[in-house]
């Protein structure tokens, strides 16, 4: 499923889409959702005049975005599906009600209309966050950022598609000097793992130095990382990534596209 924003082109994450629709053999939903002006009654105007001329602006941008979704994908050989809605609802809500029919959902990372920490919390399946000036997803080193919890467990695991296409992976892990030795003993584990699946990974147990999210980015740029898989957790909000600090603005803001997975 592919996640549009409407009054924006969509040219780079529909690339994307479509390009991975074709590795993995899939069809591809398309959707756009959008909340109509809210209206506060007052003296001067007519708030259903008002709410009519919103919901015609929205529903004309939505059969724009259609028109762009189907104009990417019209040599796929899967099926297409489009879905949209105007709701007064918060957009995180339906976006998530309706991922229940896909395996991958792709989006922005610069939603306009909905909090996209909210979406992946929601979720309930995993999420390819994709930089607004990237427009191809090359899998030549595919970097997985592990701690030993269930976001992260969860996110390797929903990867393993992605993980098979990689020219090379690697496994990282991000600890305290004195507990380094234990943690590449684990990374050797789920490197084991993942042999099972057909998949040849490197593992690397990094010295914390305060800043985890730095350190991984750091690493990122020196390993030539295509793309960070990575567990997302929280209470209510996503405001940080495995690794203890690996923060939203490391990984949705970042020129890298990310797996998240909560």
């Amino acid at each position: 499923m592919v996640h549009l924003e409407i009054g924006q082109s969509n040219t780079g994450l529909l690339a994307i889409a479509a390009e991975l629709a074709e590795r993995l053999d899939a069809g591809v939903i398309g959707i756009a959702a959008c909340q109509p002006m809210q209206i506060v009654e007052g003296d001067g105007y007519e708030p259903t005049v008002l709410m009519g001329a919103d919901s015609d602006d929205i529903e004309e941008e939505i059969k724009k975005a259609e028109a762009e979704f189907r104009d990417a994908l019209q040599t796929s050989s899967r099926p297409v599906e489009w879905r949209s809605t105007i709701t007064l609802g918060p957009l995180a809500d339906y976006l998530a009600g309706e991922a229940g029919r896909a395996d991958l959902v792709v989006t922005s990372a610069s939603w306009r209309q909905a909090k996209i920490s909210d979406f992946v919390m929601q979720l309930g399946r995993a999420a390819l966050i994709v930089p607004a000036e990237a427009s191809t997803l090359n899998l030549d080193h595919v970097l997985v950022a592990w701690k030993d919890t269930r976001e992260a467990r969860r996110a390797t695991l929903d990867a393993l598609a992605l993980l098979k296409k990689a020219a090379r992976v690697t496994i990282v892990e991000i600890a305290d000097e004195k507990v380094l030795s234990s943690k590449r003993a684990h990374l050797d584990d789920i490197a084991t793992w993942l042999k099972t699946h057909g998949i040849c990974a490197e593992t690397l147990a990094s010295s914390s130095t305060g800043n985890n999210a730095m350190r991984l980015k750091a690493i990122a740029r020196e390993q030539g990382t295509d793309l960070i898989v990575a567990g997302a957790y929280g209470h209510s909000r996503l405001r940080e990534f495995v690794l203890g600090g690996v923060t939203h603005d490391l990984l949705l803001c970042a020129d890298l596209c990310s797996l998240v997975s909560h």
